[in-house]
């Protein structure tokens, strides 16, 4: 009878101790509803339609992958160039829109892995005289304010000879300059470059040069890591069924998915 009741005790003491050890090792609960920030004029990330909603690429893939991961989505249009300060501040709990991974902003953010290889392209007037990177000495050259366009621009010895490197809030803004004369030419994302181009091929042309390769990943605080496993989850689901080079086919003609 003593061996039996003092087996019973130890066992109800160790249940005891292990049920708070269980529950620690218990995964963090995902939330509810997230807010994702993004550039409303960065077409086809994303950007308004006709009927002003918010529509593009990036926002198929985060609708998808937020719907897999049982969350509502808010999109809410920021301040492109104070993005790091939107994530951190928790005004938004994802940047999800044509994001470049970088050494820079890996120190801020955490990213999901690459989903897309993008370049940085140069585009210039259809009529203009300028083949080559080099042939852009001595010349203005826009550019988004706050966009990863800046820093491989910068990287490259091209970049002292420039006449004015001129900032614009967004792309479109930078083109429109283009069109008018009063840039010499636009680095801009391939993504963007190509969209707009393509819709007017007789204004602009795009050169074979580029300002190097970079990858689009999805922006999110250091201190969120379940969102992030949660949501890495679903890209990766997404990307092995398919359902992200459907996206990808729907908004670019073909599956670029990386």
């Amino acid at each position: 009878m003593l061996s039996l009741t003092a087996g019973v005790l130890l066992s109800g003491c160790g249940n005891k101790d292990s049920a708070p050890a269980a529950q620690s090792a218990a995964a963090p609960a995902l939330p509810t509803k997230i807010v994702i920030g993004l550039d409303d004029n960065f077409p086809p990330m994303g950007f308004r339609n006709e009927k002003n909603e918010l529509v593009g690429f990036d926002i198929s893939m985060a609708q998808e992958a937020t719907r897999r991961m049982g969350i509502e989505a808010e999109f809410k249009p920021i301040d492109w160039s104070a993005k790091e300060a939107e994530l951190n501040g928790k005004r938004v709990d994802m940047l999800w829109n044509g994001l470049t991974i970088t050494e820079e902003r890996k120190k801020n953010i955490a990213f999901t892995s690459p989903y897309m290889e993008n370049h940085q392209i140069i585009v210039v007037p259809r009529s203009s005289t300028i083949k080559t990177k080099a042939e852009l000495a001595t010349r203005v050259i826009g550019i988004q304010d706050g966009s990863s366009a800046i820093d491989a621009v910068q990287r490259d010895p091209i970049a002292a000879s420039f006449k004015e490197l001129k900032k614009f809030g967004d792309n479109v803004t930078a083109l429109m300059d283009l069109s008018t004369g009063r840039l010499d030419a636009v680095v801009l994302d391939e993504v963007v470059g190509r969209y707009y181009t393509a819709k007017r091929p007789d204004d602009y042309a795009v050169l074979e040069d580029n300002f190097g390769t970079e990858e689009y990943g999805v922006g999110l605080r250091k201190d969120d890591s379940a969102l992030l496993a949660g949501l890495q989850k679903a890209l990766d689901e997404m990307k092995a069924d398919g359902s992200a080079a459907r996206i990808s086919t729907e908004w670019f003609g073909k599956d670029i998915i990386k």
